[in-house]
């Protein structure tokens, strides 16, 4: 799986259209969770690609400070289903998390984590910040990597 990192404005057509298809088909169908994937925050992201044979095989979205919470944060992480066992999540997130150090150094990291996967972001150094909580009906909890 190659690594590729984008802004919204450097998306080709055919990338924006499997990042979007990738989320639709693990957020909603898989997860049966109706919800608005499409909410106006891409164009401000970067754009993080797993690629393997010209196919968005894994992702996540980050944000500078401001741009969605207080800090850098990381959203959006999603891997294939029929990928998931060659450990492209934690790839995927360690290459986000490389990045946004580049991009923001000294910042605590965020993001707004399904917690069914804590031990998978303990395991990247997050930890929990507060209580659990709803977010388009799925189980939250917002997690921070100094």
């Amino acid at each position: 799986m190659e690594i590729t990192t984008k802004s919204f404005e450097e998306l080709s057509t055919k990338e924006l259209y499997q990042i979007l298809q990738l989320r639709s088909e693990v957020f909603v169908v898989e997860q049966d969770c109706v919800y608005q994937d499409v909410d106006g925050k891409d164009e401000k992201a970067l754009h993080v690609m797993g690629i393997k044979n010209e196919n968005v095989v894994a992702y996540t979205r980050m944000f500078g400070p401001g741009d969605y919470f207080k800090n850098p944060s990381i959203g959006r992480v999603v891997v294939a289903k029929e990928e998931r066992k060659y450990g492209y999540g934690k790839i995927i997130m360690q290459a986000s998390i490389d990045e946004l150090g580049k991009r923001f150094p000294k910042n605590t990291i965020e993001l707004s984590a399904q917690t069914y996967l804590l031990k998978f972001y303990n395991g990247l150094g997050f930890v929990v910040q507060g209580e659990e909580y709803l977010e388009d009906g799925i189980p939250h909890v917002r997690m921070v990597k100094n």
